[in-house]
Formats: C-alpha cells, structure tokens, sequence
C-alpha cells in the first residue's frame, strides 16, 4: 500500500478542508478549465491513503488547494509530483498545441520531467516528424485568442521584466561556461519561478509580454539542453519555445527559434530537415523580415547545405547572407539578434568550407571569426577548433595542433557536449603520417592535460 499522503492531510488542514469541501472545491477548479469531473469524499479518502489521481485531477487538486490557503501549490507540495513525473508520456512536447493553455501544461510537465530526470527526456532522439509538424503549424497557424489568464497570482509587467533579466543572465553563462555549466538551475528556475506566472491572473497585453518572455527563456534552455548533449529534450523545448512565440504574436522570435532547430538538425545529422528549416524561418516573418535574420538564416541553411557537399547552393546561401549583413541598420533589429554579425558570420563560412573540404578558404574566411573577450568562450572555442581542422586538413599539421592547443584552453571553462563533439572530430581528421610526426608527440602530450582532450580520450 502507498505511503500515508501527510503533505495533502497538512494542507487540508490549513485550510479547514473537509473530505466533501475539498471534492467540490476540485470540481469547481476543473470546472474553470472547462473539465466537467466526478469527485466526491471517498476520493479525498483515497488520496489520503496515498494513491495518486490520474490525469489532470493532481492538477484540479492543486489548484483548489491554492486558492484556499492563498498561494501557489506545486504537485510536489500536495505530495502528488513523483506520481506524476512517472506518468508522463513519451511524446510530451513534440506536439505544437492547439492552445495556449495547453502549451503552459506541456512546459510544466516538460520542466518536472527534466528535473526528474526521466528516461522520457534522458533517452529521446530527435524526431523528425516534430521539426516538420512544427514548422508547418507555426507558419500556417492562425493568431491566437486572447491571452488573458484566470489564475489566483496577479502577474504584471514588472514580474515579466524580472524573468527577461533572469533568461539574459542565463544567456550570458551559457555563452561563457557552456549549457551543462548552469542548465539544471535554469530549470528549476522556470518550474518554481515561472510556471506560476503562467497560471496565474493577467491581462492579455501582460499575457502576451509573458509568453513572449516565456518563448525566450524556453529557447535559452533549448539551447543549453541541445549544448549538453540531450537532443530530444532540446528538440521539444524548441518545439515549445516556438508555441510560445505563436502566442505572444511574435513572428520574428518564431522564425529564429525556426532557425535555432535547424542549427540542432545539421549537428545530428538531419541535413535535409535543417535545410528545409532554414528555409521555413526565412518564410515566417513574411515581410517584416530584417536583414540580421534574413542573413543568419542564409547562413544556417549554408551550414547544411555544406553538410551535404552541396558546393554552389552553400556558396549561394553564404553570398545572400553577408548581402543581406551588409544592409543592417543600428535599429533594424530585435535586441535578441544583436549578437549575429561579422565576426558570426566568418565562423559560418570557416564551418562551411572546412565541411566542404576548402581549407584554405575556410582559414582565410574564418579568420576573423573568434571574440576573444571571455563571454563567447564557447562560440570562440568553435571557431578556433575549425581553424585548427582546416590548418591540418591543407598540411599544416603543426599550425594546425598550435590552434588546437589554444582551442583547449579555451575548453577548460565549458561544460558542453558539442565542444567534446568538435574535439572528437579534430581528433578523426589527424592521419597516421601526422602521428608519427614529432610535432603530434609534443602536442598530444600538451593536449592530455586539458579537460575536454580527456573526455574523449586518445583515438588509436
């Protein structure tokens, strides 16, 4: 038998709960959601003695449990939150919901699940199928209804400029530390912090700042999941993400977040859908599209193109990207753009002509692709690891591991699943002649007291 519920049998009794006050207070929640439920006393009973409801009653609990005792419960607070991470179901999150309140349960349950660690999250693959679902509803859809909430909390738009600053700082820690680095508090943040906002009473222009903020924040952690190497999990709060955007009316955040996937495609792998996907951002802005975006989508789509050896339509792609550069304006952008530009896109064409097997090109255009300032450490380590491959691709195998080695020390700051990726592919392209170079000896014995060189291990 399960254990005695004493967090429920607690909160009841704060709240002056009888077994009947509460069954009707649960209808009375589910009813607001437009649910119509049975529930009566001997359910209470039954929940007192441990077992678990399914469905959206732990939910409906919640909710009536809150409104008596005058804050907001989690699942985990009426001792009904384990229950429900088991039940979560394989797929959650790869749908684009028809609602918005329906987008709000899936982040949450999304957000309980990683926490949990559930093998739902932990296991997944990338999907296919929800890249395209996804982006053919974000592009087709229709603006959603109004975005007002019903819930118990007042939610203003200074609570919506606390979680903007909150995502920015994330932002800033994952570009300099890499997404393993503080991913797990960017979660727990969102499940304790931000699910609330969502469930809580606003109107609908905070409703929209909010999902906006939400669709922003949920691209922060996608970012960070994809970084740390757990693609089906990122693919979903991609997913999300992009819904969120939906919402908030925000077609340019959309398309971005159209991109961001196609950037997680090319690395696993899924050339052909992330080509379509870079393709799909360009689309969804329609005419309000700026030249910053309309650039970094070119250049997400040359990325792919690459992959897949496609010489003149990368070199097409990365000849509309720097054009469409060219043409940016100090104003022509949202904030959250900023960061792609010249130095951006000379990674992009060292990444594209080193795939495409241009190594020469790849180190004179790539040349001027690294920051160096201490808060890019990761996106600097990419850059630098493509000089190194395309140096020792052309030849130049000491210039090559000198590169490497500065690429390394950049690494022992990053916790990032991609930078060991990048490490184990450098490691590929050194042949046996380099290694049985005197310059190899030297740099091997350099590099195995680096972090991420250990990780991945000496290749034979």
């Amino acid at each position: 038998m399960a254990d005695r519920n004493g967090k429920l049998a607690a909160l009841m009794e704060e709240g002056n709960f009888s077994h009947k006050a509460l069954a009707r207070a649960v209808v009375s929640a589910a009813a607001r959601t437009g649910k119509d439920i049975t529930c009566d006393h001997t359910y209470v009973s039954r929940w007192l003695k441990g077992a678990i409801p399914r469905g959206d009653l732990p939910r409906f609990i919640a909710d009536a449990l809150s409104r008596k005792v005058g804050r907001s419960l989690t699942l985990d607070d009426i001792g009904m939150g384990a229950a429900a991470t088991a039940a979560v179901q394989a797929g959650v999150g790869l749908d684009f919901a028809d609602r918005p309140e329906d987008a709000a349960k899936t982040v949450s349950d999304l957000w309980r699940a990683d926490l949990a660690e559930s093998d739902v999250l932990v296991k997944a693959k990338p999907d296919s199928v929800a890249w395209h679902e996804a982006s053919v509803r974000f592009l087709v859809a229709p603006p959603d209804d109004s975005l007002t909430g019903s819930g118990t909390r007042a939610v203003g738009v200074a609570d919506v400029e606390m979680l903007r600053s909150t995502a920015d700082m994330f932002a800033r820690l994952d570009g300099q530390f890499g997404g393993g680095h503080a991913r797990r508090a960017l979660i727990q943040y969102l499940h304790s912090d931000v699910r609330p906002m969502l469930e809580g009473k606003y109107s609908d222009a905070v409703g929209r700042q909010l999902h906006n903020a939400v669709a922003e924040a949920l691209l922060i952690a996608a970012w960070m999941t994809y970084d740390s190497g757990l693609h089906g999990a990122a693919q979903r709060y991609f997913v999300q993400a992009l819904r969120m955007a939906q919402a908030a009316g925000d077609r340019l955040l959309g398309s971005s977040i159209l991109s961001a996937m196609s950037h997680q495609a090319t690395f696993v792998g899924n050339y052909r859908e992330a080509a379509t996907l870079a393709r799909a951002a360009s689309m969804g802005p329609a005419m309000c599209l700026t030249p910053t975006l309309a650039a970094q989508f070119r250049a997400m789509e040359a990325r792919a193109l690459a992959r897949m050896n496609d010489a003149r339509g990368t070199d097409l792609a990365l000849a509309e990207a720097e054009r469409q550069l060219s043409l940016r304006t100090p104003d022509s952008d949202p904030p959250w753009i900023a960061y792609f530009d010249e130095v951006e896109l000379a990674a992009e064409f060292g990444h594209c002509f080193r795939d495409l097997g241009r190594s020469v090109e790849a180190t004179e255009r790539g040349a001027g692709s690294i920051v160096g300032d201490g808060l890019n450490n990761r996106s600097d380590f990419f850059a630098t690891m493509v000089q190194a491959e395309a140096y020792i691709n052309q030849g130049e195998a000491a210039r090559g591991f000198e590169i490497a080695l500065s690429a390394l020390r950049l690494g022992e700051s990053l916790k990032s699943a991609r930078c060991v990726q990048y490490v184990r592919e450098f490691q590929g392209r050194i042949t046996d002649g380099m290694k049985r170079a005197a310059e190899f000896h030297d740099f091997s014995e350099q590099a195995g007291g680096f972090r991420l060189w250990q990780q991945v291990g000496v290749q034979p």
